[in-house]
């Protein structure tokens, strides 16, 4: 149940936490979104790729991460990035961003097909989904959308990742085709977290704060 329960959890604390930082990007939030990249990664590193390896041949493996890193490249493009925290504020604007609702529920549909009872994987979505959701959610009241906007649009958010963990999980698909999806959730996650951790830093400037928590999103993830 947690598998279902946790992403949309995240984005609750994700919207909750912009609304009591009065919809500012503190300090905190970025230091928790390289800590969630450092983990995402790490947990990447230590759960998802052996298990895939285990069951796909070395070069098919190889193929599917390369196509989930050209995905996610593609979807950052409608995005703008908003997956590893960048959104360009607009202020009163007019029309509301399809692309970037559809490129974001895309992404989270995807990340939720490794998620299962017996991995931690779920544990990666939740700490990636927290600032993220707490940025979008900033986003969303400071370019003006209405309320039933931002709460349609972060309700359906919400529930793409146990869309995609109840597909993988119940519906009768192919061990293999489960395995060539997880090598490409895989290539989305490589291409999130390490641009999350090379580029949250203003300059790229050497910062200790930002460091340590990399560090302890790392050990975070191995004890688990």
């Amino acid at each position: 149940m947690n598998s279902y329960l946790l992403p949309i959890l995240a984005v609750i604390i994700g919207a909750a936490l912009a609304f009591l930082s009065k919809h500012k990007s503190t300090f905190y939030t970025k230091l928790l979104l390289s800590f969630s990249g450092a983990f995402l990664l790490a947990l990447t590193l230590f759960e998802l790729l052996p298990e895939v390896y285990h069951h796909l041949d070395a070069k098919e493996t190889g193929l599917y991460i390369m196509i989930g890193i050209l995905i996610q490249i593609i979807l950052e493009y409608f995005s703008k990035g908003a997956e590893h925290g960048h959104l360009h504020i607009h202020k009163n604007a007019q029309q509301f961003p399809y692309l970037l609702f559809i490129s974001l529920c895309l992404h989270s549909f995807l990340e939720g097909f490794p998620i299962h009872e017996h991995n931690d994987m779920v544990y990666g979505v939740l700490i990636h989904k927290i600032p993220i959701a707490a940025l979008i959610t900033t986003f969303l009241i400071k370019s003006n959308y209405s309320t039933t906007q931002i709460a349609l649009f972060l309700g359906l958010f919400s529930i793409m990742t146990p869309l995609g963990t109840y597909i993988s999980n119940s519906m009768m698909i192919d061990e293999h085709i489960i395995n060539c999806i997880n090598a490409v959730v895989i290539g989305i996650f490589f291409h999130i977290s390490t641009t999350i951790l090379f580029e949250s830093s203003e300059g790229h400037k050497f910062n200790l704060s930002k460091l340590l928590a990399i560090i302890f999103g790392v050990a975070t993830a191995y004890m688990i």
